[in-house]
């Protein structure tokens, strides 16, 4: 018996890893597409994230909240691990570059916990879901390495062009305000 428990003992941490990070990048998603959990819908987040710089801010925040809601419910069910994985941590890249000029600590407004939820969600996808998911039971149909390749390369590249845009975006604000101040 303890053998037995001994040997699934990873597979229920994977479990428990999945559920809990899933549950939580479900709700972040679901503020954004539902406004849910005291969330603004894709309306107001659409505002806010064009305010951060992501333009168009509607389509960034879908973008971020099916990132966050659809790769929750993925890595939860663990289906499709490492896209699931790689969409949670593309869309986490966003929220750590919004955050990163606080610094580390969330205390101080830091970029901790989006960091954390993406480090994390990255290497669930890497590490693949464990016995106690449904790419287990679909026999990983879904979860090969060729999809961990191609998933994690789409990922990186989508928000590297996300956050090059963003940065182009508030430095054109950066010198147009610079620009109004010289002449005011």
């Amino acid at each position: 018996m303890a053998a037995h428990f001994q040997y699934h003992r990873k597979d229920v941490g994977l479990l428990a890893l999945r559920v809990g990070l899933g549950g939580v990048l479900f709700a972040h998603g679901a503020q954004k597409l539902f406004g849910w959990f005291g969330g603004h819908g894709p309306e107001g987040t659409g505002a806010a994230m064009e305010h951060m710089g992501f333009e168009p801010g509607k389509q960034s925040a879908l973008a971020a909240g099916l990132g966050e809601a659809g790769g929750g419910v993925l890595l939860a069910l663990g289906l499709a691990t490492p896209a699931a994985g790689a969409a949670a941590a593309g869309a986490m890249a966003g929220a750590v570059a919004v955050h990163a000029p606080a610094g580390f600590f969330a205390m101080s407004g830091g970029f901790e916990h989006p960091a954390f939820l993406g480090y994390t969600a990255a290497g669930i996808g890497l590490a693949g879901p464990g016995r106690y998911s449904l790419d287990h039971l679909t026999c990983h149909v879904v979860d090969r390495p060729w999809v961990v390749a191609v998933a994690f390369s789409v990922s990186a590249v989508a928000a590297g062009v996300v956050l090059t845009r963003r940065a182009k975006v508030l430095d054109s604000r950066a010198r147009a305000a610079e620009g109004q101040a010289e002449t005011a």
